[in-house]
């Protein structure tokens, strides 16, 4: 998960450069709903959604709808970097949102303390490169780290007993019928460049329809707060990719960001038992929809948000 979500910002940024942030938004969810609404629908996975449908409806606004968008248009302004930096205060979000509604996944002062190193490790990685001329683009993407930790809310208390398939192959095709008509009306009047058609080709597989059951199912195993955590090492992975691909210098502060992101997932992830247990409720095992049996939260402990 730390590597497909640490190359969509690199894609964005390179998708809007000939394309408006809609258009990228309905290309992106029509490409992941393409792939997964047959696979769905084949394994009798959309009928168990039925009961669910509220749910479903407000995890796909808060989690893809307006966060896609939001994200998109911040990054026509603001640098990978720098939104990757602002995402990772994504699981300092689930933990206020957690202790709020009255969470059993709240974090002892040894993972909160893993949360507050791993974030100063994130901040040194990218060389404190916070200056932003635009107030406006950081508020849209602190708008998305909310509508991204109440998501990861959404899929373990409401939605983690339901097919995990069912609900991303919904979750992707809704966002593509609303952006239709803004997204087709904004194609732009020349045929994107080689780069940018791949940008979205691969943000629509990898970044969106595969990323999202293997998300699921890391939220099924460890929870929701936890599994957010893996958006410190987003800016890692985007800064190798321009060490590898673009030359970008290795620097001595990027080794030092690095090790202390380590240390602060370790502290914030680590199990405080040797039973593995998920921390919305008791252990269950229960045959997931990607494969294998993997533990997930008995319905009866899900509450409500």
């Amino acid at each position: 998960m730390c590597l497909i979500w640490g190359i969509p910002y690199l894609l964005i940024k390179v998708a809007v450069n000939d394309l408006s942030p809609v258009t990228l938004v309905f290309f992106r969810t029509l490409i992941g709903a393409a792939m997964l609404m047959p696979l769905a629908a084949m394994r009798g996975n959309l009928r168990p959604l039925l009961p669910h449908w509220r749910a479903i409806v407000i995890y796909t606004v808060i989690e893809v709808a307006i966060p896609w968008l939001l994200l998109s248009d911040a990054e026509t302004r603001l640098s990978s970097s720098l939104t990757g930096l602002l995402i990772a205060a994504v699981p300092f979000v689930g933990v206020i949102l957690g202790r709020l509604t009255g969470a059993q996944d709240r974090f002892d002062v040894r993972r909160l303390v893993g949360l507050v190193v791993g974030f100063i490790g994130v901040a040194a990685l990218v060389g404190f490169n916070v200056s932003a001329r635009d107030f406006g683009a950081v508020g849209e993407v602190g708008l998305v780290t909310v509508g991204y930790a109440i998501g990861a809310m959404i899929i373990a208390r409401r939605l983690s007993d339901v097919p995990a398939l069912g609900v991303v192959a919904v979750s992707l095709a809704l966002p593509a019928i609303a952006y239709a008509p803004l997204g087709l009306t904004h194609l732009p009047s020349v045929f994107p460049s080689l780069p940018v058609v791949v940008s979205v080709v691969l943000l629509g597989v990898v970044c969106t329809a595969i990323a999202f059951l293997v998300f699921f199912a890391l939220i099924a195993e460890v929870g929701n707060v936890r599994a957010t955590t893996i958006t410190y090492v987003n800016p890692a992975v985007a800064l190798a990719l321009g060490v590898v691909l673009l030359g970008e210098p290795f620097t001595l502060g990027a080794v030092v960001g690095f090790g202390l992101t380590l240390v602060g997932l370790f502290l914030a992830t680590r199990p405080t038992s040797g039973r593995l247990r998920n921390p919305a409720g008791d252990v269950e095992m229960r045959h997931h929809p990607i494969g294998g049996d993997v533990p997930i939260a008995a319905p009866t402990t899900h509450e409500s948000l």
